[in-house]
């Protein structure tokens, strides 16, 4: 499988970490000192946010957040497919099968039918919806494409990723999960473009991997209240655990180790756990530069936070390199790439 186009699409609402914060701490009941603290120790200096921070406090129902989801998300996945093509310099109409990832909203008929014939797809294109991926889905996504092309090589294939954290805040909600939350993630979506056939970055390999008993670490507590984040104090020592030999078992499987890879793309998960898998695989402190970036840019945004990593690497010609996102499950999803 080869990438030819890859576009993030941010909203218009850019704050500053510190406003985000003063904020959060008007419309909750939770310690002042403690939400500062968490919100700092993010490493994230600034996000994008799908509304205004003053229209945050009329969400006063899981049925206004999902209706501000439908409509934004949509909008947002619109600018990203968009791009993406072009980028590739695709038609829309030439697309054969779209992928659409998201898990902070939900909709019936799901949101890549109403993004098909907003973005111009044919309408016999192909259509899988994927929820409840998380952070993964990025990744998965793109392993899902890979496996698409492989029995259909002269195919073009659209993956849209988009969500919209900041809407799944929990206002009412004092939990380390739901501070750290409210500091950490941010909103956005991002599409890729690829085809069976052609030039540039090439997807060789992909794995997934899944934890059974895990599913603890990481996910929502789905109610009337719409999505309760989960994230169990243990998860980075999981990572830390189990992550290291995975990557090595399946970069071995290809003829490769760690230190033979020139670039990594990896989900900007948090700064524990970027820590912890440039330990677990003895990275140097630069292989990670454009993911400490893009937390502190934009914060964590979920599914679409790997492909914006992709979209700001440039790699070397022949060079092997790894993407991998973690998630909900819990699950690892690796991919081997070529420039």
């Amino acid at each position: 499988m080869y990438i030819s186009g890859v576009q993030t699409a941010l909203p218009d609402h850019r704050y500053e970490q510190a406003e985000i914060t003063e904020a959060f701490c008007q419309v909750t009941d939770a310690d002042p000192e403690l939400i500062k603290r968490f919100h700092e120790a993010t490493g994230v200096r600034g996000r994008n946010l799908a509304l205004p921070l003053e229209d945050y406090a009329k969400l006063d129902s899981f049925t206004r957040a999902n209706d501000q989801y439908v409509d934004i998300a949509l909008d947002l996945s619109e600018r990203a497919a968009r791009g993406a093509l072009a980028k590739a310099g695709v038609d829309p109409g030439k697309v054969d099968l779209l992928v659409f990832c998201s898990s902070t909203g939900v909709a019936t008929p799901s949101l890549d039918a109403r993004l098909a014939q907003r973005a111009g797809l044919r309408p016999d294109v192909r259509r899988v919806p994927m929820f409840g991926l998380g952070c993964a889905a990025g990744a998965a996504g793109l392993s899902r494409l890979c496996d698409y092309l492989r029995g259909w090589p002269g195919h073009v294939a659209l993956l849209v990723c988009v969500e919209l954290c900041s809407l799944t805040v929990q206002r009412d909600d004092d939990s380390v999960a739901n501070l750290i939350a409210s500091g950490l993630f941010g909103d956005g979506a991002a599409a890729v473009v690829a085809s069976g056939r052609g030039h540039g970055r090439e997807v060789v390999a992909t794995r997934s991997k899944l934890y059974p008993g895990t599913q603890h670490l990481m996910g929502w507590e789905i109610g009337e209240h719409g999505f309760r984040i989960m994230l169990d104090a243990g998860l980075t020592d999981f990572v830390g655990q189990v992550l290291g030999g995975d990557v090595r078992s399946f970069l071995a499987d290809h003829g490769h180790t760690p230190e033979q890879i020139g670039t990594w793309i990896c989900h900007p998960g948090g700064p524990r756990v970027i820590e912890k898998i440039t330990e677990s695989l003895g990275l140097p402190e630069e292989a990670l530069a454009i993911t400490w970036r893009s937390l502190r840019e934009h914060g964590n945004l979920s599914s679409v936070s790997v492909l914006h990593v992709l979209q700001e690497t440039r790699g070397r010609t022949g060079e092997p390199a790894v993407l991998m996102a973690l998630g909900p499950g819990f699950s690892a999803e690796l991919l081997l790439l070529h420039w």
